[in-house]
């Protein structure tokens, strides 16, 4: 691969497992000037164990406002740079952001060099749908404005997407479970590709036993998953029916199935199977 002068490349690196590093990534941080890194205590550790010495930049988020000029000078300048986090795809829920902003007003090439995401790795074994959904972050740490925020999300009718960690996740799922349906799926998806890898699916009642059954169960990173919240009434069927009769009248029923999941949240799929039995 070569590497192009002038250019801020956003590598995605492992989450647990160090194998799950790309070729292309292993490339880029090999080949850059410079190494821009959320901690360079821990990247070293990376850039170390795959026999990579490069000079390591720090760039957090009590420091990458500061930064942004030094960091595009050198890439006008025409050097080549990397930006990772501590784990996964930088700006997800990492810094970043300010820099590509940054460095796009001034029409500077940033590209992408993708690899390990928590999300998709856990929506992936999830069950749920993934047509759409939403992802919220970390929610707030205090219980009353982590309950405010649930209550508010949870009306969604796509999937929704939390981190949490070790030290909240319990009382997070108690604080879901006092606004939650009962019956609505709940999975949680523990230490992703590490040693001690676990997922959960069930209730949020159920998954509140099994993280108290065993204090195991509440050590790590967890990424929270909520299935969408159903049409509250038979209206949002009869809407669902009127949309797609004037679509599918316009445009293909695949793309009349598009639009109205996008409209109406409801799954692409069941979308898809109404259009058809209306065109028929």
């Amino acid at each position: 691969m070569q590497i192009e002068s002038g250019t801020l490349y956003v590598v995605a690196t492992p989450i647990g497992n160090l194998g799950d590093i790309t070729h292309r990534a292993l490339q880029v941080l090999e080949g850059v000037n410079r190494v821009c890194a959320e901690d360079t205590r821990n990247s070293k550790k990376l850039l170390t164990h795959f026999g990579i010495q490069n000079q390591l930049v720090a760039l957090h988020d009590h420091n990458e406002q500061s930064k942004l000029k030094q960091l595009a000078d050198w890439l006008l300048g025409g050097e080549s740079l990397a930006l990772i986090s501590d784990a996964g795809t930088p700006l997800i829920s990492d810094p970043g952001y300010h820099l590509v902003q940054y460095l796009q007003e001034k029409d500077i090439p940033v590209v992408s060099i993708p690899g390990a995401s928590a999300i998709i790795a856990a929506l992936s074994i999830a069950g749920l749908p993934t047509d759409r959904f939403i992802f919220e972050g970390f929610l707030p740490a205090k219980s009353s404005a982590r309950k405010q925020a649930l209550a508010e999300k949870i009306k969604q009718t796509c999937t929704q997407v939390y981190y949490e960690s070790s030290h909240r996740i319990l009382a997070c799922v108690i604080d879901l479970a006092e606004i939650i349906e009962p019956d609505r799926k709940v999975v949680v998806a523990r230490e992703l590709t590490k040693l001690y890898e676990q997922t959960f699916c069930g209730n949020v009642n159920e998954l509140l036993e099994w993280l108290q059954g065993d204090s195991n169960h509440q050590k790590g990173e967890f990424v929270l998953m909520v299935q969408g919240a159903r049409p509250t009434n038979d209206t949002s069927a009869i809407a669902l029916e009127s949309l797609l009769t004037i679509l599918i009248k316009e445009v293909s029923v695949k793309q009349a199935a598009k639009i109205a999941s996008q409209i109406t949240g409801e799954p692409k799929n069941s979308c898809y199977k109404i259009a058809l039995t209306l065109q028929g």
